[in-house]
């Protein structure tokens, strides 16, 4: 039996602690706050997207960085048993849109509760209020760590779980960063991800807290499409959120840190431009001697209402009689292709994850054990992982805690 030093007690903390401690080892996690799970209890809205239920192939596409790196992690853990290994603790769960798993309860607290027990029927001891200060090693191997109030806690292995640097508010400021540069390891770039992006056009402040359920998003550098997606998105007071959002910032996010990008919005995805333009015609039939500003109630949403009838190019006085078909079709175009400007992304304050971490060409793959320093073992957002919105992100923490709780000697 080994005496096991975890830092951070989130996601992975909590699970590299149950699957250390179930091996036999006694387990000790070391959390600042003043709670356990403070950031998962957070995630998807309060509802915890555990996982997702996709088969192993979507899984793969949907980690943006490194995904080869994951092979052995995804396949030792899968999100199959990730659903189990929930399920056997108490938490039913239930399969969503996209594949999206939740706990049937819709309550993230579920999660944290059941791992809680687990860890405590483990005997795991928790301290918390304990922060971390630095993580020492000698002659290749791990040390101690050093607490801030002076202390030094030696094991015979560390594993690191801190988070990254998304909602510093939550505890996640990039103290395991500093703990991997310390030891010899190399940080990649650090960028906020899954994040809301800003437009620069001013009439989105009149569309704050829209939300369009099912619509086609495209994002253009120049004339070259570089992202397509079709589902929800948010318009916000500087820009816009939602799902499609979130994951476009995780692809597109360095080329916009370069230059202004456009975000085009397909209103009505389901019509070609013909049979829009039919949709159109039926409402001016039925509507010819209203103006136009007031004839075109049932094709938008209220608030969208008065911005796309200053795109249409047409005066909003016009009788509808009196629409020629060129503007017709002109606006129906514009509801097609209802274009804005990106010009950069949000922080980190409200990234959902960092892009970025610790270097994973220092890391076994098949253990989560650093190459550089023996007993010294990373998991969750603390590596240079990340991933899409849909469960994917979590299934990473889920997977490599396994690994590095799994794999001490």
């Amino acid at each position: 039996m080994s005496k096991v030093a975890i830092i951070g007690g989130g996601a992975a903390g909590m699970m590299a602690g149950i699957f250390a401690a179930r091996k036999g080892h006694e387990v000790h996690i070391y959390e600042k706050n003043e709670k356990l799970g403070k950031k998962l209890f957070i995630t998807g809205k309060g509802r915890c997207n555990l996982t997702n239920a996709g088969d192993m192939d979507t899984l793969f596409l949907a980690v943006a960085s490194n995904p080869k790196f994951l092979y052995s992690g995804f396949y030792s853990f899968t999100n199959e048993q990730a659903i189990a290994f929930f399920e056997e603790l108490g938490v039913k769960t239930k399969i969503e849109r996209g594949n999206r798993v939740f706990p049937a309860s819709d309550h993230s607290s579920d999660i944290i509760s059941a791992m809680k027990a687990e860890l405590k029927r483990l005997h795991v001891e928790v301290h918390l209020h304990m922060e971390a200060v630095s993580v020492e090693a000698k002659d290749g191997e791990f040390c101690c760590i050093r607490l801030k109030d002076g202390r030094r806690i030696k094991a015979q292995a560390c594993i690191v779980a801190t988070g990254g640097i998304s909602y510093p508010s939550t505890g996640s400021t990039g103290d395991g960063y500093r703990f991997a540069q310390s030891c010899g390891h190399h940080v990649t770039e650090l960028r906020p991800s899954l994040v809301p992006m800003e437009v620069k056009e001013k009439f989105v402040k009149e569309l704050q807290g829209l939300s369009l359920k099912n619509t086609n998003v495209c994002i253009y550098d120049g004339n070259k499409k570089i992202y397509e997606e079709f589902g929800e998105m948010l318009f916000t007071h500087y820009g816009v959120s939602g799902p499609v959002i979130l994951s476009a910032s995780s692809q597109v996010g360095p080329l916009l840190e370069e230059r202004e990008l456009t975000l085009s919005i397909d209103l009505k995805p389901a019509l070609s431009l013909d049979q829009l333009d039919q949709r159109i015609l039926r409402e001016f039939e039925e509507n010819k001697n209203r103006q136009f500003k007031n004839a075109v109630d049932r094709l938008f949403p209220a608030k969208l209402r008065p911005v796309m009838v200053e795109r249409s190019g047409i005066s909003p006085d016009k009788k509808v009689n009196e629409v020629s078909r060129k503007e017709r079709i002109k606006f129906a175009g514009a509801i097609k292709k209802f274009d804005m400007t990106l010009i950069g992304l949000r922080g980190f304050q409200e990234a959902i994850i960092t892009k970025g971490g610790v270097d994973v060409r220092q890391i076994d793959p098949g253990t989560m054990e650093s190459k550089l320093v023996k007993g010294l073992y990373f998991a969750g957002e603390v590596l240079d992982l990340d991933a899409l919105t849909g469960g994917f992100n979590l299934q990473i923490a889920w997977s490599t805690a396994y690994l590095a709780g799994n794999s001490i000697v």
